[in-house]
């Protein structure tokens, strides 16, 4: 399924809507778009099936219009978060090897460097929507140019998004390309997700969250895919998330435990004021989520609360519903996608209850790390090239219910979103005044958790209010702002081995105690 087959049957039903700015794509215009676009990669920009086409935009309506265009024409889309520096999004689009590049006007600091990388050098390769950016084509003028003649040929693609590993460099995730049309082959997510959570087409799916994160971009496709209804906020705000799930009568929606937080804090009244009765399914992954704020979400909107386990590379999946989160709290449930194994370092299964890390068995391995062959055979297990992990430890029950102990090495999960410290360790390491540094996530009832930096000063450098605000300034003039420790804090040593290894296990039982 994909958009032009609802476009064939209810061309006027609304795709996408965007509440922010009044605007709705219906799927005739969807398919439209999409189809023009697609023309422009490949009868003016040449691709082929197998390029990558990059997104670095906001949550705009015509990210899907670029989205589409890829996957029926059997290329691979990557969306960059456009929060990063300029040279962060430009060592993406390098190494995903992007040949065209579709960015909005709001987003334009983050693409301001993209011509200086050789493939997308010619103008037309750099195309933009809203009130434009210099350099770039004009969207709207370039899709109005480009062929609405019907596709012949439509093979499927698929996403290759980025994740940063714990050294600090993004990686590609690259799925293998399905070997079917795209009106052949449902998605992985169609596959997997719209049977259980049952969209289909009377799906009203709120998504709250940034399209270039691989969670919403994946769920708002297969909501095209399936002939329901997007609605797509520009940026969570609580109270506004209840309005539109009563305005719309919203059926299906995905969340991270934050937002949970944020939406129980309100008062009592605000709350009130809503009606959520419409919900059917209420998705929450992308971070652990405290039970007693699963308790309150489910005694609030009901038993529609749905928790899932995965990663962007997809190597397997785990579900739990409602009444299983409470009757075994802190499970995220059980594998409908793969075989789950807990395994100790030499790769040997361990029995019930013992922790180890987590693999999922599939029939192959279902991607790579692109460029990047040393981290693909990292993530697969020593004895079987079929199972893969992305570093998590954790346990299973009799039931095989499966239950985390730790996250991926050090990451820092704050608000949902994925931190890791060695890229501010990598910056602040570089300040004159720092000796030593190690950053951790601290715990946090808003957020989950918050990366704080401990910094050991070089002999004879006092520790003050002002040297703290300095260094997070330091950080802030090579990173991603999200990515900028919350807070610095001064410590005598830091603890590490006798071959200079980290032990941030060590630092946080320093700081909290046990």
């Amino acid at each position: 399924m994909y958009p032009g087959t609802h476009a064939a049957t209810t061309p006027d039903k609304p795709a996408i809507v965007r509440p922010a700015s009044g605007e709705t794509v219906t799927f005739g215009q969807l398919d439209d778009s999409s189809t023009r676009i697609a023309h422009l990669l490949r009868d003016e920009l040449g691709l082929v099936p197998g390029d990558t086409v990059a997104i670095v935009s906001d949550n705009d309506l015509r990210v899907f219009d670029v989205y589409w265009a890829a996957i029926r024409s059997g290329m691979y889309v990557t969306a960059v978060n456009h929060h990063l520096t300029p040279a962060e999004v430009n060592y993406i689009l390098t190494d995903c090897d992007a040949k065209a590049l579709f960015a909005g006007t709001a987003v334009a600091e983050a693409v301001s460097k993209a011509a200086e990388i050789p493939a997308l050098a010619d103008a037309t390769r750099r195309i933009a929507w809203g009130d434009g950016i210099d350099g770039f084509s004009d969207y709207e003028t370039v899709k109005a140019a480009a062929s609405a003649e019907p596709l012949t040929d439509q093979p499927r693609g698929t996403d290759m998004l980025y994740s940063s590993g714990t050294t600090g460099r993004p990686k590609g995730i690259k799925p293998l390309l399905p070997q079917a049309q795209v009106d052949e082959e449902p998605d992985l997510m169609s596959l997997v997700f719209g049977p259980v959570y049952g969209f289909d087409t009377d799906t009203v799916y709120l998504s709250p969250a940034p399209v270039y994160h691989a969670a919403p971009l994946r769920y708002c496709a297969m909501v095209n895919a399936l002939g329901g209804t997007v609605v797509l906020m520009d940026r969570f705000e609580p109270e506004a998330a209840l309005k539109l799930i009563q305005d719309y009568r919203v059926t299906h929606s995905q969340w991270v435990p934050t937002m949970f937080v944020r939406m129980l804090k309100l008062a009592d009244e605000v709350r009130g004021k809503y009606d959520v009765s419409s919900m059917k399914v209420a998705i929450h992954a992308a971070a652990p989520c405290p039970a007693e704020v699963k308790k309150a979400m489910i005694d609030w909107w009901g038993p529609v609360i749905n928790e899932y386990y995965a990663a962007t590379e997809a190597a397997g999946v785990t579900l739990i519903g409602s009444q299983d989160s409470l009757d075994r709290p802190g499970s995220v449930g059980r594998a409908v996608l793969g075989v789950v194994h807990i395994c100790d370092d030499e790769g040997a299964d361990l029995p019930v209850g013992e922790v180890g890390t987590v693999y999922f068995e599939r029939d192959e391995m279902p991607f790579a790390y692109h460029n990047d062959p040393d981290k693909t055979a990292a993530a697969q297990h020593p004895k079987h090239d079929n199972w893969a992990t992305t570093g998590d430890l954790g346990y299973l029950d009799d039931d095989g219910f499966l239950y985390l102990t730790d996250r991926k090495a050090f990451v820092i999960i704050s608000g949902g979103v994925n931190i890791y410290p060695q890229e501010a360790e990598n910056v602040l390491i570089n300040h004159p005044a720092v000796y030593d540094v190690g950053v951790i996530g601290l715990p946090d009832d808003d957020l989950g958790e918050v990366a704080t930096g401990f910094v050991q000063l070089v002999d004879g450098v006092d520790a003050t209010d002002e040297l703290a605000a300095e260094l997070i300034e330091f950080a802030k003039a090579d990173l991603a702002a999200y990515k900028v420790p919350r807070d610095i804090r001064f410590i005598e040593e830091l603890p590490r081995t006798p071959t200079g290894k980290l032990v941030k296990g060590d630092l946080r039982k320093q700081i909290l105690g046990g």
